[in-house]
């Protein structure tokens, strides 16, 4: 019993944290990130404490990950056909992926280091996993539609 209203009362401060923050609250977007949430939550079964840390310090990070996305995208998006045409241009995009690939993983480890002072090892690791399984949940549901 203590362990279900555990997670309840983790559920609902995970929402009040991510609930300010999202502009349209019916998109997609957001479903998916509640999603998210509940998910990774009662995967990883944090502490009402380590919810109140652990989630605005991952949101922080995706934001971070998604802006340096949009950034490569923005520069880009020009060539929407994958029709490079000269060498030079087709360097320069990978160039450029290989440093948007190199930044995640120094935006990973930044927040890593931050994980690991409020969050017990064992449980960024599993929050690792389940961050995976629920990716591969959204695209089994995705198949099934």
């Amino acid at each position: 019993m203590k362990s279900k209203l555990k997670l309840g009362l983790t559920f609902f401060i995970t929402l009040f944290f991510f609930s300010g923050a999202f502009a349209q609250p019916d998109s997609k977007k957001d479903k998916i990130d509640a999603l998210r949430v509940a998910f990774i939550s009662n995967k990883v079964n944090f502490s009402t404490q380590e919810s109140e840390f652990f989630w605005p310090l991952y949101k922080e990070m995706n934001d971070k990950l998604t802006n340096n996305r949009k950034t490569f995208r923005k520069q880009f998006n020009n060539n929407t056909n994958y029709n490079f045409t000269t060498d030079k241009e087709a360097e320069t995009y990978l160039v450029a992926e290989l440093n948007l690939k190199q930044k995640e993983i120094e935006i990973y480890k930044e927040y890593y280091d931050k994980f690991k002072k409020i969050v017990p090892i064992k449980k960024i690791a599993a929050f690792r996993r389940a961050e995976e399984d629920f990716k591969k949940e959204i695209i089994k549901r995705i198949k099934e539609n």
